[in-house]
């Protein structure tokens, strides 16, 4: 109250110079806090860490923050059908061709990829060890292994009941089946702690530190190729979408510069994803 009192006390034209400075001082921290957007995206792309690694750079390049919220990609797409999000990074091409051509989304970029793995106990009990992921889940359900399923509607769940359905096992996954209903990272340390079979996409896996006597016991099927993909959220549909800062993300993440950082991420040497934004 005294300062507000002080100001009022100053000559005509040194107050006008002083309100002046205020209005601007707010406008610059309006400005400020405006330089914000909300990514909704797969829990893969957090918990393998590379956020952590891209979001400094783009903020570097840009300005702006992020925030991001990391769901299953059914649960990050449901966020921008109802603009709580203002850019979708996810991985389930179906549900993202869905929700654009359902008008919640701009037009979807692809971004980069990498591949799902099955994990599982060394011992490989069920013996599903080798190149094909359908066999091996026929294997894993005729033996009644453990298996722990996402049930989020993630992009991962998404692909292994994909897997299931191709193995004409989508109703018979055997007695050993248990869906948790949650995150890569929950889903691994439960196989972790019950010695079971689990998809995971090999980013999080790769930064998974709770392995126990886990291993990687099938790759390379080209059925396990996991691709994502970026979009804006319709600021048609949602006019309270941040679609100046959130087009300059997609951009950015499917430029060569944005690329470039995604390509240099790496875990023990070994690059966790492959940038194709420009293929």
């Amino acid at each position: 109250m005294k300062c507000f009192k002080q100001f009022r006390a100053l000559a005509p034209v040194q107050y006008a110079q002083s309100a002046i400075i205020f209005i601007a001082i707010g406008l610059a921290s309006t400005a400020t806090m405006g330089q914000s957007i909300v990514v909704a995206s797969t829990t893969s792309t957090e918990q393998s860490g590379l956020f952590a690694h891209l979001l400094p750079e783009f903020k570097k390049a840009s300005g702006i923050d992020v925030k991001v919220v990391a769901l299953g990609t059914g649960q990050a797409i449901d966020m921008g059908r109802r603009g709580d999000a203002d850019v979708l990074f996810v991985h389930d091409q179906v549900a993202e061709e869905k929700v654009v051509a359902e008008g919640f989304a701009v037009k979807r970029l692809e971004v980069m990829y990498n591949d799902f793995v099955l994990i599982g106990p060394k011992a490989d009990p069920a013996k599903t060890q080798g190149k094909d992921i359908v066999e091996a889940l026929k294997k894993v359900a005729g033996t009644n292994s453990a298996f722990v399923s996402r049930g989020d509607k993630s992009g991962t769940h998404a692909a292994e009941l994909r897997f299931w359905k191709v193995a004409g096992l989508d109703d018979k996954t055997g007695s050993g089946y248990k869906s948790c209903g949650c995150g890569m990272g929950p889903a691994l340390n439960m196989a972790s702690a019950t010695s079971a079979y689990v998809l995971a996409d090999r980013g999080t896996w790769l930064n998974f530190k709770n392995r126990g006597d886990l291993a990687v016991l099938v790759e390379g099927d080209k059925r396990l190729f996991n691709q994502y993909g970026v979009m804006l959220v319709n600021p048609a549909r949602h006019p309270q979408t941040k679609a100046v800062e959130g087009q300059k993300f997609v951009d950015w993440v499917t430029s060569p510069a944005g690329q470039n950082v995604i390509a240099s991420y790496k875990i023990g040497g070994e690059q966790l994803f492959f940038p194709n934004a420009a293929k």
